[in-house]
């Protein structure tokens, strides 16, 4: 495959990027990858490659750029739960600053990135995002419905809050298909917020799935943090490329 990392100018400067294609000429049908809080690192590496054996091209953004490059955090740090106060100490605020606006703006800039490169299709991608990637995957979709197809969500929180721009209150301007794998317990989505976006999500006729992935914490697909969860991981690849295969017509 080909693997390389990128810059991606914005607004606001210039995001370190992960973009990876499958040999060949293609072209391949492209998935924007919306990763966590602890920046570009293999695990993110080993997540993209896994999706782009599938033969899709796959962009993942250092989402909170404006923080510094990748790795925000030492990976190693990250599988000892001890560590995670102070880890979660460094990138929360980070995450807070993040607005709504400044991921619409990013996301134009990975889109026209994504699509200027060569061997990557023409046309809408699809999103998939984890933890805090999922609630901006959420938003991404909705500000770009024409450029966005489909968008998978993996323990993913915060989209039912009280604020005006609440996730769960944009999801009318959604044409395409959504997907919420929750992790179960979740502080960050209780099984009342899951109602309320289930319900906004039934009042504006979106497609969508919603699963909790019953005993899996929040942060289960990565497996270099002490949130791994082997069972919600695996069925998350399996409800992942159903999504991909069947959005972007490449199913067998």
């Amino acid at each position: 495959m080909d693997k390389t990392t990128v810059d991606i100018t914005t607004g606001d400067g210039v995001a370190d990027a992960y973009l990876v294609r499958p040999d060949g000429d293609g072209p391949f049908p492209g998935v924007l990858f919306f990763i966590d809080a602890f920046g570009l690192r293999p695990r993110i590496y080993e997540m993209a490659d896994r999706i782009a054996e599938r033969g899709y091209a796959v962009l993942a953004p250092n989402l909170l750029y404006r923080g510094g490059r990748s790795p925000l955090v030492d990976p190693a740090e990250l599988a000892v739960p001890e560590n995670r106060d102070a880890i979660f100490g460094r990138v929360m605020p980070l995450v807070k600053a993040l607005s709504p606006d400044m991921i619409t703006r990013d996301t134009a800039a990975y889109l026209d990135f994504f699509a200027a490169q060569d061997r990557v299709a023409a046309g809408p991608v699809v999103i998939t995002g984890y933890c805090m990637g999922g609630r901006n995957a959420v938003r991404a979709i909705e500000a770009y419905p024409d450029r966005i197809k489909a968008a998978a969500s993996f323990h993913g929180g915060g989209f039912v809050t009280e604020e005006p721009d609440s996730p769960h209150l944009r999801v009318g301007a959604v044409t395409g298909e959504l997907y919420f794998g929750h992790a179960d317990h979740d502080r960050s989505m209780t099984p009342e917020q899951i109602c309320t976006l289930e319900a906004a999500l039934d009042a504006a006729g979106v497609t969508y799935t919603s699963e909790v992935y019953e005993g899996a914490p929040h942060g289960f697909t990565m497996t270099d943090t002490a949130a791994y969860q082997e069972a919600g991981e695996q069925r998350h690849w399996v409800k992942l490329f159903d999504l991909l295969d069947r959005v972007h017509g490449t199913a067998s």
